[in-house]
């Protein structure tokens, strides 16, 4: 890989004992791990809120996604203040509107609607960044 080549950071919420904070954080595993692990790196919200150096340099030098779990955003504006530009935030309800066959429940571990769920906003992110050519030498258009 190209030292060229930038990764697309994800930020899912860190809402612990909610079912779709659980949403947020399989949605990122699903494209970090198995989507797009060539072009996406996981940034865990609590490093930023820690102050993690490696952490804020990665929103700070590279486009990110946000997937907050609720309307407080809490992962778009940890993302924002410490440095980074959002190319696109993710509200998991607005997602749950697009797909309401898929009704999550679960908080340490997600039914069958909370995998699929997770799966589609995981696919979800992984079109955009084909999109915006993000997986492609340079990393495409700047954030």
């Amino acid at each position: 890989m190209s030292e060229r080549r930038r990764k697309v950071v994800v930020v899912p919420c860190s809402g612990i004992g909610k079912t779709y904070g659980t949403v947020t954080r399989e949605a990122a595993f699903e494209l970090t791990e198995h989507l797009r692990p060539e072009t996406t790196r996981l940034v865990p919200l609590s490093l930023l809120v820690l102050g993690d150096e490696a952490s804020r340099a990665a929103v700070a030098q590279n486009p990110t996604v946000t997937i907050d779990g609720c309307k407080l955003a809490c992962a778009t504006k940890m993302v924002t203040e410490n440095g980074g530009a959002v190319l696109q935030d993710y509200d998991i309800l607005d997602v749950y509107r697009r797909y309401k066959q898929f009704k999550p429940q679960g908080i340490a571990e997600l039914n069958e609607g909370g995998m699929k769920l997770a799966e589609a906003l995981a696919s979800e992110i992984a079109s955009l960044i084909d999109d915006r050519g993000l997986d492609r030498e340079g990393g495409g258009q700047h954030a």
